[in-house]
Parts: structure tokens; sequence; C-alpha cells
């Protein structure tokens, strides 16, 4: 018990640390002219075909094979970049706990990020992570009555003006589904706001349209796959998750979970596990 308190205590002070800094700090000013503006220079008409063939199952793959709890800045300067204070030697995406333990209770392999960018927007940011999944992970170390497999684990990348988090944890808990959860977190350097799909998309001169046009086929063909799949395994009693394609969620208006990767690369989350017991994800790459 003493140990798991230890444990509890470490992860609570250094994420809450990290979390609270910077709130007693003003803004810091526009760092214009320190990074290149977005291209506007897209062709819409790739939209269209960009990955119309490529396999949904390589896709998820593919993003799963994306995270390595590191930060990529791919070459962009980070240095006019202000940080909390007391955190100016660390990057500014960084891991403030890693944890490998696996003993009769659970067996759980954690990194969890911190965003280290003074402004308010970053805090809240920090918060979120750790009500999502820090306060997981210590509730676990804690109360785990049943055994528990947990891991959390993230990426991020800076292209231009706009650094992207996203942390993925995967969650077992006895006999209950795996759930995947996902969280992202998309802020502008120079404005220092959050960033939402469409004003990606507005900057990149990409038709929000043909975006729409494209989740809704890949979304459809996802939610075919996974009903043929249910009918074959309706005999054994498991059942898959079955996606809603009325959801408004299906638009770009209303996408919250977002990323961008190598090379200036949009992915689309939808992450089903957030609010259901489910490793069910759908990626839609633009």
């Amino acid at each position: 018990m003493k140990k798991r308190n230890l444990l509890y205590i470490a992860i609570s002070i250094i994420c809450i640390i990290a979390i609270i800094v910077g709130v007693y700090y003003q803004v810091f000013k526009n760092n214009s002219g320190s990074k290149k503006k977005p291209n506007n220079e897209v062709n819409n008409n790739n939209i269209e075909n960009q990955n119309n063939e490529e396999d949904l199952e390589k896709i998820k793959q593919e993003f799963n094979s994306l995270f390595n709890n590191t930060f990529d800045n791919q070459g962009y300067d980070t240095s006019t970049i202000e940080k909390r204070k007391g955190l100016e030697e660390q990057d500014i995406i960084y891991s403030c706990f890693d944890m490998e333990e696996e003993n009769e209770k659970y067996n759980i392999n954690i990194s969890v990020p911190v965003f280290n960018v003074k402004s308010q927007v970053g805090n809240e940011f920090n918060i979120t992570t750790q009500s999502i999944f820090g306060d997981k992970a210590n509730d676990i170390i804690l109360n785990s009555e049943t055994y528990t497999v947990y891991n959390i684990e993230y990426v991020a990348y800076l292209n231009e003006n706009i650094l992207s988090l996203i942390i993925k944890s995967t969650l077992k808990e006895e006999d209950n589904p795996q759930r995947v959860i996902v969280q992202t977190y998309n802020y502008d350097i120079e404005t220092k706001q959050r960033v939402t799909l469409n004003e990606v998309l507005e900057a990149r001169g990409i038709d929000k349209e043909q975006v729409n046009e494209k989740i809704e086929k890949q979304v459809t063909e996802a939610s075919k796959q996974a009903e043929a799949i249910s009918e074959a395994l309706a005999q054994t009693g498991q059942t898959i998750y079955k996606r809603d394609l009325n959801n408004a969620m299906y638009v770009t208006d209303n996408v919250n979970y977002f990323f961008i990767g190598l090379d200036g690369q949009i992915y689309i989350v939808y992450p089903y596990g957030n609010s259901n017991y489910t490793s069910e994800i759908d990626i839609i790459k633009i």
C-alpha cells in the first residue's frame, strides 16, 4: 500500500504542478514571423481521389504505429515559443511521468505528456489530460479490485504554426471489452488559441464538402464491414460496435478529434471507445 501511495503521489504532484504553474503568468506576445504560414496552394481535386482505395485496416495500423512518446518539430524553430516557468529546459511537449509495472492487480505501461507552452489554453489541455488519463492511472494503482491492463502513449508534431498532440490509451478491465480512448489537441503557437478542423482546411484551401464526402464514404464502408463481422459472430454472442451514420459528428463542423502529422498529413479520428466499451475507431486521412 505504501508503494502504491508513493506512485499516486508521484503522478499527481509531477503532472498537476506542470498544469498549474502557468496559470499565474500572462500570455506571451505573438511570435509572428518566426513560423511559416500554412500552405494555401492545395488542389481540392486531390481530396476526392486520395486514398480512396486504401484499405481501412491498413490506415488503422499506420495510425497505431505513429505513437512513440516523442515530439517531432520537423525542423521548425521552437526557440521563440515561451515555456512554463521552471520548465524551460524541457521540450514544448514532453512526458511528465513514465511508469511500467505489472503485479497481481494491474499491468501498467504509461507515458503522460505535458503541453509545455505558457498560455491559458495550454493549461486547459493539461487539465484535460490529467482528468482523462492521469486520474484513471491513479485510480487503478490505488483502487483496482480486478486485473486491469492500462497503456498510455502519445505523439506530437509541429507543422508550421500548428502544434498537434494526440494521446491514446487502451484499457482492459477484467471481462469488460477493451476500450481505446483518444484525445487530440491542436494549438496555434502564433495566436495561442485552439485550432478547429475547418480552420485548418480553410487555411490550406481544402474544400470541406469534399472532406465531408470522404468521411461519409469511409465511415459507411467501415460500418458495412462491422455489420458483416457482427453477422458472422452472431452465434457466439459477441457484439460489434454499430455506427450511427446519421450522427452529426460525421461532418467537419463537428469534428472533435483530429491532428496534423508528418509532412502536414491531416488525420480525422473517431474514437468510439471514448464513450463506449469498444476498441473500434475510424481514421480518415486528408
